[in-house]
């Protein structure tokens, strides 16, 4: 199972996060969350990461796909995490660019899985929880009723995200065995503040279960 830890903000928390064998860290390019990060300290992270296992993940809410463009060149990504309406249109656009693709589709009841056939480019789908009015397009804290997506017949990877926690980990593992998890209020100690105990003692459960 691969783990993706999405909000990462500092130097400190990225490297907690390799030493747990992370897999992904997601940094958030969206002026309404309060994990938002800007452009400088994303760059210091990258530049870290080069030298390291974790990959970083910029993460967009329907960002104009020039400026776009220009950030995954300049920050030399080479995942991108869409949390918005883009389309499969836009992601093949994103693909010419050399960046593997991870689209968020957001679960209320079974019939929101029919979206996953609405994109064959992405190489990833990230299943959450949906968004009422009001509130951000990810990282509410929230979670679906993840029964939904038992048996679920896709090709592609995916991971399941929204209101992952230490106290529900176990039962995750035990009922969906999901391939990838994506975590970020669930290891914070307030919001968007990443907490290096929190993570340590999630990957040990993980690792435990």
């Amino acid at each position: 199972m691969f783990i993706k830890i999405c909000g990462i903000q500092n130097e400190d928390t990225l490297l907690c996060c390799e030493k747990n064998k992370v897999n992904f860290f997601g940094m958030i390019f969206y002026p309404k969350s309060p994990r938002n990060i800007s452009f400088k300290k994303a760059s210091v992270l990258q530049n870290i990461s080069s030298g390291l296992n974790i990959s970083g993940v910029g993460v967009f809410v329907n960002k104009d796909i020039n400026e776009l463009e220009d950030i995954i060149k300049n920050l030399r990504l080479r995942f991108i995490q869409l949390h918005g309406s883009e389309d499969d249109e836009y992601v093949k656009i994103l693909k010419n660019f050399g960046v593997k693709v991870i689209k968020s589709i957001s679960i209320k009841n079974k019939n929101d899985l029919n979206l996953i056939d609405k994109y064959k480019n992405v190489d990833y789908f990230l299943f959450d929880y949906k968004p009422l009015e009001g509130e951000l397009p990810g990282g509410n804290s929230k979670s679906f009723d993840w029964s939904i997506l038992k048996n679920l017949e896709t090709d592609k990877q995916w991971f399941l995200s929204g209101g992952i926690n230490t106290n529900n980990i176990r039962q995750i593992l035990e009922d969906i065995n999901p391939l990838g998890i994506d975590l970020s209020s669930g290891v914070e100690k307030e919001l968007g503040i990443k907490d290096n105990h929190i993570i340590n003692n999630f990957i040990e459960k993980i690792k435990n279960a």
